[in-house]
């Protein structure tokens, strides 16, 4: 497991990441959000060791972590890093054998990742010759050449197309389900929703929010239905126990008084419109988001 603990990181001018605290178990994809500026990479930086904290711990299996977890990390950064006058092979190999890799062992892992992913086509290539969701390809790859324990993906899905999109997602999946460590840090919502166990939201360097994505949409639920119907649109707002419609041509989202049951509120009105559809609306995560980073900004 790897927690994080009363971590702090000052500068001269500025307090960048300001006593935060969580953990992350094996085999769990974690959710690292906030907004630019929030103090994401910084926090990054500190467990991949690279700068130092002012305070506080980071520990890996009960460990302080040391020059020797430098060797169980991959990270994937948001900014492209590759050499663009070199071959994809050579850069993968290079970035394998830092890590401790022997050049076979680097040969041969890059080998299947480079067909897993689909460009094995490309190891003789020079990386500025590559698109840029090729050159993501092979940055994806060195972050996990070396079948790290803890894998920090940075923005990973940048430059692919919806099919390599789902490519990469799928590894990652893959990649959790062998046990793998994985904190995701991404602006897109829907993905982190879909990924990730559990999130913590950081802004201005200090926690906003954390836990699991069940526990906070519960957290934060409005008390919302979406009600589909046929020629009712002129009597939604007119129903008990509404406080808010938001009428469309053939469906309708409902906010019900907090004392009105959606089961309740739907016994009341299937007799009163022509009912296609009801559902009860969570609220999405990028939602909770932006009403807390707005929150936020305001206080």
């Amino acid at each position: 497991m790897l927690v994080l603990e009363g971590l702090r990181k000052e500068y001269k001018n500025l307090t960048a990441v300001d006593e935060i605290s969580f953990s992350v178990e094996p085999g769990k994809i974690f959710g690292l959000l906030g907004p630019n500026g929030a103090g994401k990479t910084t926090t990054i930086r500190m467990i991949l060791n690279i700068i130092k904290p002012s305070s506080g711990t980071i520990t890996y299996n009960g460990e302080i972590i040391n020059h020797a977890f430098d060797k169980l990390t991959g990270y994937l950064p948001e900014e492209r890093g590759l050499y663009k006058k070199s071959k994809v092979i050579d850069i993968i190999v290079y970035f394998g054998q830092l890590k401790g890799l022997s050049k076979i062992e680097a040969i041969s892992n890059a080998q299947l990742w480079l067909k897993k992913l689909e460009i094995e086509d490309l190891k003789e290539r020079k990386s500025g010759e590559l698109s840029k969701g090729n050159q993501q390809k092979i940055q994806f790859i060195i972050a996990t050449l070396h079948n790290p324990e803890v894998l920090i993906l940075d923005e990973p899905f940048t430059g692919f197309d919806p099919v390599n999109q789902q490519l990469i997602k799928n590894i990652i999946v893959s990649l959790a389900q062998q046990g793998k460590i994985i904190i995701l840090s991404t602006h897109q919502m829907d993905t982190a929703e879909k990924l990730c166990k559990q999130i913590f939201l950081i802004n201005k360097g200090k926690e906003v929010l954390s836990g699991s994505i069940a526990e906070i949409k519960k957290k934060y639920a409005s008390n919302t239905v979406r009600i589909e119907y046929e020629n009712a649109s002129d009597k939604i707002s007119a129903l008990p126990g509404v406080v808010q419609a938001d009428v469309f041509n053939n469906y309708a989202e409902v906010q019900l008084e907090n004392n009105i049951a959606p089961e309740q509120f739907l016994k009341t009105i299937i007799n009163q419109i022509s009912l296609k559809g009801f559902s009860i609306i969570e609220p999405s995560l990028n939602k909770i988001f932006i009403d807390e980073i707005k929150k936020d900004f305001d206080n």
